[in-house]
């Protein structure tokens, strides 16, 4: 075994590297979903709800769209080529860093949010507003992450039809997603408004 991953190595290193690149987003993955997994197993039947909204945007909705952009994957439909192996390379290696920072904004996201998660759009009676943490980066890292590894994995794959879905279906259902929530947080509390002026929604605001 350790013979032929040398050969590979000195013989096709590109191939070595996307593989490479192809386990780290598959062990990404993997932690993301028993993430969501755990959350789901602990607070979805969480009593103590003060109010509540249904959204169509929802954990499962979330899966079928992940159903569907790993198919596209597994199926190559979508797939371009590139004539330059550097930047296919490049394209893998970006891919892959979207990915991995998705991983590690999402899993912490979930940590600093704790008690408070839930699958539809709740405020709990001991609900408190989190703005620590990742949340002082972006207003919605669960979302943000998730959109930073569907177009990172469509980068290592060069899937243009993933990375189509993913900013025209994915990105607009996170953002009504995100404003519903919004409008019941900032009616639920004061500094909500300060906060959401001064924190990206997906993405960090520059200081200047």
């Amino acid at each position: 075994m350790t013979a032929d991953l040398l050969h590979l190595l000195h013989e096709k290193p590109d191939r070595l590297f996307l593989f490479a690149c192809i386990f780290i987003v598959m062990c990404c993955t993997v932690a993301v979903l028993a993430a969501v997994a755990v959350d789901f197993m602990q607070f979805n039947r969480r009593e103590g709800v003060s109010k509540e909204k249904k959204s169509v945007v929802e954990t499962g909705t979330m899966m079928l769209f992940f159903f569907l952009f790993y198919i596209a994957l597994r199926s190559g439909a979508g797939t371009i080529a590139l004539p330059s192996t550097g930047l296919r390379m490049a394209l893998a290696a970006a891919g892959t860093l979207a990915v991995v920072a998705g991983c590690i904004i999402n899993i912490r996201g979930r940590l600093d949010l704790g008690r408070n998660w839930s699958n539809q759009i709740r405020i709990y009676k001991d609900h408190a507003l989190v703005t620590g943490g990742v949340y002082a980066l972006v207003r919605h890292p669960l979302y943000a992450s998730l959109i930073w590894m569907f177009t990172g994995a469509s980068l290592l794959y060069l899937n243009l039809l993933a990375l189509l879905a993913t900013l025209i279906i994915f990105v607009p259902f996170m953002y009504f997603r995100a404003k519903q929530e919004e409008w019941m947080l900032e009616n639920e509390f004061e500094g909500y408004g300060a906060y959401r002026k001064e924190v990206g929604m997906f993405l960090p605001k520059p200081k200047f």
